[in-house]
């Protein structure tokens, strides 16, 4: 018989692999879940990123057709920048104290929430093609802090590019879910190999986390595109809140 601890921990992964398909945010449902559940912080942190990490498989799928609408070198060069932000965070997380860094989250996370509100406008007023030089080197600040908490990476990413030029929403979180999957996976390995995941209740959080991505990839293809954006700016500003309040 499942104990309420495993139902909500349970309840958080699925939850989470569909906010994360749709719009990122899902580890503020699972550390709190697995710190609850009476993981100390860093465990938690460590087990949320691996409890996560196939959800961001299982919501690539669902965006299947438009990964493979991108070009493949700028696949390839993506996955590759992902994977070394990925393992830098990782390394960061595992060898430096959190606490500064604590200490800029909410800032961060109220950035990129407001670069993702003014993507759209700030992109249509810069006609020409300069913004996106900062793809591949924000892409790698992104996914060094993905790497290192992965609170907030659905948000951050999705900022990042609409801001560089991306229009269409739906190849936003296509690439988002691809190079969250690349860098989440590389992390947890650091993680693990480091001993610091609690892998009964990462194993039992996976299966539900994929099985949520698969379905909010779905929910997110049919959602017309202002609900989404609506959706991604909601989770951005009570991820930020949340942080700030941490800091009182």
């Amino acid at each position: 018989m499942i104990d309420n601890v495993w139902l909500v921990t349970g309840a958080a992964a699925l939850g989470a692999g569909v906010l994360n398909a749709i719009a990122g945010g899902g580890s503020f449902l699972t550390f709190p879940a697995l710190v609850f559940a009476g993981l100390p912080p860093l465990a938690a942190n460590a087990t949320s990123a691996a409890a996560v990490s196939p959800g961001y498989l299982g919501s690539s799928w669902g965006f299947k057709d438009e990964i493979k609408s991108i070009p493949s070198e700028v696949l390839r060069r993506e996955v590759i920048v992902a994977a070394m932000g990925g393992l830098v965070g990782a390394a960061l997380l595992l060898v430096t104290p959190a606490k500064l860094f604590a200490g800029l989250v909410p800032w961060l996370l109220l950035l990129a929430t407001a670069l993702f509100a003014l993507g759209p406008a700030i992109a249509a007023r810069r006609a020409g093609k300069g913004h996106r030089a900062w793809r591949l080197p924000g892409l790698l600040l992104v996914c060094v802090y993905g790497g290192y908490f992965n609170g907030g990476l659905g948000v951050l990413l999705m900022a990042l590019y609409t801001l560089t030029g991306e229009s269409r929403l739906n190849t936003v979180n296509a690439l988002k879910n691809l190079n969250s999957f690349v860098l989440s996976w590389l992390s947890v390995a650091a993680f693990a190999w480091a001993g610091a995941i609690v892998w009964d209740q990462a194993l039992w959080m996976m299966a539900l986390a994929t099985l949520g991505g698969w379905s909010g990839a779905r929910l997110a293809k049919r959602l017309p595109s202002q609900v989404v954006r609506q959706l991604v700016i909601g989770t951005g500003l009570t991820m930020s809140a949340v942080f700030f309040s941490r800091l009182v």
